[in-house]
């Protein structure tokens, strides 16, 4: 182990010093490089759809959208256990705990090969299955499971890729996540483009760029471990599964796969409603929710950021500087999540005629009933996401502070919970319009929000009983 011990200090040009100095200036400096990340990979998504949309037609943008809640049902694991990866070493480079951080390190790394192979023999084993249980329309069937099956390809990259950007993240570099998804995302749209247009090869080509994107990401984000000299330096040949990391990141990361997975799974369910009103009503759903992802992204990023700062502070046993960093990331979402909602919906039909084609056949869907849909959806679910944001921050300071299970408790009860009701009871017993699926959103959040916060209370007097009084303020 003497490659861990000989490593240098961290390099504060490169990192934020979470430990140290002004809260809601490193938060949002550490955020802003996630959340350009977090947006560039939506857009990349996005990408997918518009070309698809623009040059094959309304049907091909159905069967791209149709796919959408499947993948995430199958990929959340993997980014649920990258968040264990993420609260684990953060905790243990706060400590100074270099040991600690590369044992992890190198257990993340091939925990994530593992998991992306598992995940892509499943995805492409039940890709039939979990079209039919969607009720996915038979005319964009087909084409829905060629992309499923292509884009299954690509994941062990994609996990990969996304447990090294969480190792980087919980030091507190977010610009070379960054940085990797550019260049990744170009290769992404130029490949879109070319097999597409030119080779004509409709959602095929779509998927194919995106897998082949995956693997550039995967190969940037292992090559920038390896050349690091910090404590979280990479070795390939030393990859190995160390029982108590492997437990560690368990502890916090399957609950959290667990979780995100359940919330693919209501979204499942909802995304068969939505099917049952045709390839409109789907294609419509989709191009909205890639819209209003733009609005999570930064939710969530701000969310990762909590995560890390109340883990890396929980881990210097500063008690005040958890609860700046707490109360600075509820600020920040609050007022993220309100004025991008309100650009969202202002220019909601420029947006969504993105997702329109130029023209089209005989079969394609009119681009008016498209964002007639679309703009359906963004009216209910966009105009109050902040609280999807509070939601999330309040249960990633859950998470900091070394408790995982309790909020996905939460969440499955109260948000996925209750959307399976409300989809099972008020919307197909007595009211089954679309307007009354996507009310399910904003409701699940309030309540899941109100919930976590009690429980925060109290994790938050039980888990500083464990530290000291008081800590100096550096």
């Amino acid at each position: 182990m003497k490659e861990q011990n000989k490593t240098k200090k961290l390099n504060k040009s490169k990192n934020i010093n979470i430990t140290e100095g002004p809260i809601l200036k490193n938060c949002l400096l550490f955020a802003l490089p996630l959340i350009a990340t977090g947006i560039l990979q939506l857009l990349y998504n996005a990408a997918d759809l518009v070309v698809v949309a623009r040059f094959a037609g309304g049907n091909s943008l159905a069967a791209v959208g149709a796919c959408t809640s499947i993948i995430n049902l199958l990929v959340n694991l993997f980014l649920g256990l990258s968040t264990g990866a993420n609260v684990v070493i953060a905790r243990h480079y706060g400590a100074k705990n270099n040991n600690a951080v590369f044992e992890t390190v190198h257990t993340a790394v091939l925990l994530s090969v593992i998991a992306g192979v598992v995940i892509m023999i499943t995805g492409i084993s039940l890709a039939s299955f979990m079209l039919n249980i969607t009720s996915c329309p038979k005319e964009v069937f087909s084409q829905a499971k060629i992309y499923i099956i292509i884009y299954m390809l690509g994941i062990p990259a994609s996990s990969v890729y996304n447990f090294c950007a969480a190792i980087l993240r919980s030091v507190g570099n977010t610009k070379k996540p960054l940085f990797i998804l550019i260049l990744s995302g170009l290769i992404n749209i130029a490949l879109n483009l070319i097999l597409v247009i030119v080779f004509h090869l409709d959602v095929a080509g779509v998927a194919i760029a995106t897998s082949v994107s995956q693997v550039v990401s995967a190969a940037l984000a292992v090559t920038a471990l390896i050349k690091t000299n910090d404590s979280f330096k990479l070795y390939i040949n030393k990859l190995k599964l160390y029982k108590d990391k492997v437990l560690d990141i368990l502890r916090f990361g399957v609950p959290a796969g667990i979780q995100a997975s359940i919330f693919s799974l209501s979204n499942i369910v909802i995304q068969s409603s939505i099917n049952s009103f045709g390839a409109a009503a789907i294609a419509g759903s989709a191009a909205a929710s890639n819209i209003e992802g733009l609005t999570y992204t930064v939710m969530n990023s701000i969310s990762q950021t909590c995560i890390t700062f109340v883990s890396q502070n929980f881990g210097a046993q500063n008690k005040k500087r958890i609860n700046r960093s707490f109360r600075s990331c509820i600020f920040l979402v609050v007022a993220g999540g309100m004025l991008l909602s309100a650009i969202t919906l202002l220019f909601d039909n420029e947006l969504l005629s993105l997702f329109t084609a130029a023209g089209g056949t005989e079969s394609d869907i009119p681009a008016e009933v498209i964002i007639n849909y679309g703009v359906e959806r963004l009216k209910y679910v966009v105009t109050v996401y902040f609280l999807c944001g509070l939601m999330d921050v309040i249960s990633g300071a859950e998470r900091g502070l070394g408790v995982s299970l309790l909020p996905t408790v939460v969440a499955l009860v109260f948000t996925c919970g209750f959307r399976l009701l409300w989809v099972f009871t008020v919307f197909d017993l007595f009211s089954r319009t679309l307007s009354t699926l996507f009310l399910s959103y904003p409701i699940s959040w309030t309540i899941t929000g109100i919930v976590h916060y009690i429980c925060l209370i109290f994790i938050r007097k039980k888990q500083f009983a464990k530290l000291p009084d008081e800590i100096a303020e550096q």
